[in-house]
């Protein structure tokens, strides 16, 4: 965090300054570690094992927190007896399903609940990244559960948490991540004795969480053990997840993903949501608790945002004019059907997949396959040069003078060149004023999505196509201003925010929202941002001037919230749960729920409310029921459905590992996303053969000094100067070992590249004792490429393609690969040792890592299952 998140590390460092401790989790020691407590070294991929044990020591020990565990998770609820845990097969759950690789959830389900159908095929769920909905919206489960409060019953969360992470104990961490015991007890003991009624504590983490094929897991894993300490709904708890760049949070919340519409509307399936009435339903699910159930109501605002007039209650709101998802749409399907000539155009914006996606190879083999590539950039990336300047052009797959592709480089404004909202980790929408005018031809992007769609509508306007309604009856009226007609960010943000049709008054919050199409509202849990007409988001009230939760600083959503699901920080009669963690609590002579932030509750709703037999919706909210996008208003340390790869995170191994999986017979993840295409090569893992050809860990991070792939950064000359060149931190062990010298060359190679780096010995990457034998790793900065003041191999192409099967997020923190002494081959001579290697791990023929493990284990891990 003080590497890639400085800004926001300053408050860490007042936390410590006041008294608190801070852990670093990481690899490889880096500024954090320097500044935090206790380091903890770790393997790359083995975070579940850690954090497994963690849960295994407060359930031993008895020191969750249990007056919240017991009223506010779903610790107490019984499963079905069908359910069978990975202690039972070896780490499979029961459901699973050899002949796709997933799960069918229906043994996984509460006692007495029927399986809600669209949870069994579980295949179209992965296609479609289905575990971002029910992140979002909640997973399908009825309001009304079978529960044992003394948590005693053998079938309870609780009991069955205790029974699934048994194994986790300290020697398995030790034996799994390389943690001593002793840094381990450390770590538990300060994380249970700072959690509580009177203190609670924060786990931050960042994409070295998410870029795994069991990424949702960890991050699952992480949430039970703050749900279990009552770390959440609280002030100073909570899981907090780091961004990469100020509006990445914004970037789902009015999304730019393929399967997900503004407000975590899930983007309709083709064959599941024919109709808007089955759309909506399959977002409400009728008969759950939880504000979901007004899921009409969104989805009709936000229709009438997009068409205006011409959507109307006839029409069922143009919902025939919605695109639908047909299967995987993410962007390594797209570049592989680049590869294999399925797509003709392609438009890049803010991404620089030449050198910044996973596989960079098939990344620029695919973009040399177009028609034409538009990219609209702040300078020439990698994206745009690829054709003439990308490393295949000195193997040959590259030719200038016969790559079909014709590129539009199009130059961008940058943030301080234009206007609009960011919405950063805090889910906090910050106005930013444009500071200068963008130079020459360069524009915003509202600019060029606004006239583009002008441009195309006015070309169409004769047409009598049908195809062509859903464009020519779009709401696409924004005022524009000055000599460039640059539209309104202002009026888009009313837009996004919501008004009255009738008499144009911008809505106050979500909650006035309707479903006959009387409201518009393109982002409903943006609602309020622009409330009274005012730029609510563009508040900069000094915080010596406003309480401690500040809320006239921008605007957080929903309703300006600062801490979701804050119902939690009161006990079940509405109190504080202590006078120090006071947060909102209920007044009984006001009738009403106070406090210092927006109560994450209905303001008049009493803690003594009970809902009706069958109620739903809001109506089946409790008074007492905290997670109110929850079907059954509790958070969830055991997931009856919605996650596919397990309803409880397990440890599995990264799809490319020396190790042998310690704790089962499964070896990866058995539902995780593989493309079988010729050019995605992975390296071989136990128990296949051959895996001591790549027997060293690899892992990648950022460099305070740059930005992402570099394109921005390696493009100024003081930060170039700070960080001149690609390098590859080793060990003296490692270095001795191979006959790597400081400050020297080395080339790592994998299955899909050769990569060359200069040679930074240090202690800082420690070799780990991991399951009684020394593992090595390597650590480099992912920021460079051929363009640019300084430039470099990227670390980016040494990955291959798997995917978490949850959100489909590419494996790319860690992987295997061989360091030899030297600078890389060239040319011809590249691509021989990259097949030499190939040859020698048995992919040649394309084999894959078996998606099931479990018949193929050795003698010492079925002794251990």
């Amino acid at each position: 965090m003080a590497e890639a998140h400085p800004v926001g590390f300053q408050w860490v460092m007042e936390a410590k300054r006041r008294g608190a401790k801070v852990f670093h989790v990481d690899p490889r020691f880096t500024r954090t570690s320097a500044l935090a407590d206790s380091y903890l070294p770790i393997r790359a991929g083995t975070d579940i094992a850690l954090l497994g044990g963690v849960v295994r020591y407060i359930l031993d020990n008895e020191l969750d927190f249990r007056e919240y565990v017991v009223a506010y998770t779903n610790a107490a609820t019984i499963v079905t007896e069908e359910y069978a845990d990975t202690e039972d097969m070896h780490g499979l759950f029961s459901g699973f399903n050899d002949d796709n690789a997933t799960y069918d959830q229906a043994s996984w389900r509460y006692e007495g609940h029927s399986q809600n159908r669209t949870t069994r095929d579980s295949e179209t769920q992965r296609e479609t990244a289905a575990g971002l909905e029910n992140e979002s919206h909640g997973a399908p489960v009825g309001g009304e559960t079978e529960r044992d409060e003394t948590l005693q019953h053998p079938r309870c969360v609780y009991q069955i948490l205790k029974r699934h992470f048994a194994r986790y104990t300290p020697e398995m961490v030790e034996r799994v991540c390389g943690i001593p015991q002793e840094k381990f007890f450390e770590l538990a003991r300060a994380w249970t004795e700072n959690s509580g009624r009177d203190r609670t504590g924060m786990l931050v983490y960042s994409v070295g969480w998410t870029q795994h094929s069991v990424g949702v897991q960890y991050i699952r894993t992480g949430a039970i053990i703050q749900l279990l300490l009552g770390n959440v709904g609280r002030p100073g708890g909570g899981v907090m997840a780091l961004r990469g760049h100020a509006s990445i949070q914004g970037s789902t919340d009015i999304p730019t993903l393929f399967n997900l519409l503004p407000g975590y509307l899930p983007m309709p399936h083709h064959a599941n949501h024919p109709t808007l009435d089955e759309w909506v339903n399959s977002i409400a699910h009728p008969g759950q608790k939880g504000f979901w159930g007004n899921a009409r109501t969104y989805g009709v605002n936000l229709l009438k945002a997009y068409w205006g007039d011409a959507a109307t209650a006839d029409n069922d709101y143009c919902y025939g004019y919605m695109p639908r998802m047909t299967g995987d749409h993410g962007t390594y399907q797209q570049v592989l059907d680049m590869i294999d000539g399925k797509i003709k155009g392609y438009f890049l914006l803010g991404q620089n997949p030449a050198v910044g996606s996973a596989h960079g190879r098939a990344q620029r083999l695919g973009m040399a396959n177009l028609d034409w590539l538009v990219v609209r950039d702040l300078f020439m990336i990698e994206s745009a040069t690829f054709w003439q300047n990308a490393p295949e052009i000195e193997t040959g797959e590259i030719v200038p003078e016969r790559c079909r592709t014709e590129v539009f480089f199009l130059p961008a404004a940058s943030h301080v060149e234009k206007e609009g909202t960011f919405t950063q980790t805090q889910r906090l929408l910050q106005w930013r004023e444009k500071a200068v005018e963008p130079p020459g031809d360069a524009r915003s992007e509202l600019w060029f999505f606004y006239h583009l769609g002008r441009v195309i509508r006015e070309r169409l306007a004769t047409s009598t196509k049908p195809r062509d309604r859903a464009l020519l009856d779009l709401a696409w009226d924004y005022p524009t201003h000055g000599p460039t007609a640059e539209p309104s960010a202002e009026a888009v943000l009313r837009e996004i925010n919501g008004y009255d049709v009738t008499t144009g008054r911008p809505l106050a919050s979500f909650t006035e929202m309707k479903d006959d199409g009387s409201t518009v509202g393109g982002c409903w849990i943006y609602t309020g941002v622009y409330a009274d007409g005012v730029n609510q988001a563009a508040r900069r009230k000094p915080g010596s001037e406003q309480s401690l939760v500040a809320p006239e600083w921008g605007w957080a959503w929903p309703a300006n919230r600062r801490i979701l699901y804050n119902r939690a920080s009161a006990d079940p009669d509405g109190n504080p749960w202590s006078e120090r963690k006071r947060y909102v609590w209920w007044d009984a002579d006001k009738s009403e729920w106070t406090g210092y932030d927006v109560p994450d509750f209905e303001k008049t709703k009493p803690p003594s409310y009970r809902p009706a037999h069958d109620a739903s919706g809001v109506a089946g909210i409790a008074g007492d029921d905290p997670f109110i996008l929850q079907g059954d208003g509790k958070g969830w340390l055991y997931a009856p459905t919605g996650v596919l790869d397990g309803p409880m995170p397990t440890h599995y191994e990264p799809v490319e590992s020396p190790v042998r999986n310690p704790l089962y017979r499964q070896q990866a993840n058995p539902t995780r996303k593989v493309y079988t295409h010729p050019i995605n090569t992975l390296n071989p893992s136990p128990p296949q053969e051959h895996s001591q050809v790549f027997p060293y860990v690899f892992t990648v991070s950022r460099l305070t000094e740059h930005h992402t792939a570099g394109g921005m950064s390696r493009t100024v000359s003081p930060l170039a100067e700070l960080q001149p060149e690609m390098f590859v931190e080793v060990s003296p062990e490692l270095a001795a070992l191979r006959g790597l010298s400081h400050l020297g060359w080395a080339h790592l190679v994998t299955s899909r590249a050769a990569v060359e780096a200069k040679v930074l010995v240090t202690d800082r990457v420690t070799p780990l004792r991991v399951d009684g034998r020394i593992i090595h790793q390597l650590w480099l900065p992912y920021h460079f490429g051929y363009e640019g003041l300084v430039t470099g191999d990227s670390a980016n192409d040494l990955f291959g393609i798997t995917l978490d099967p949850n959100v489909l997020i590419q494996e790319s923190k860690v992987g295997t690969c061989d360091v030899r002494p030297g600078r890389r081959p060239r040319g011809q001579d590249l691509v021989d040792l990259v097949i030499d290697y190939r040859r020698r791990s048995g992919n040649l023929v394309h084999r894959y890592p078996p998606m099931v493990t479990t018949d193929v284990a050795d003698s010492s891990s079925d002794q251990e299952a």
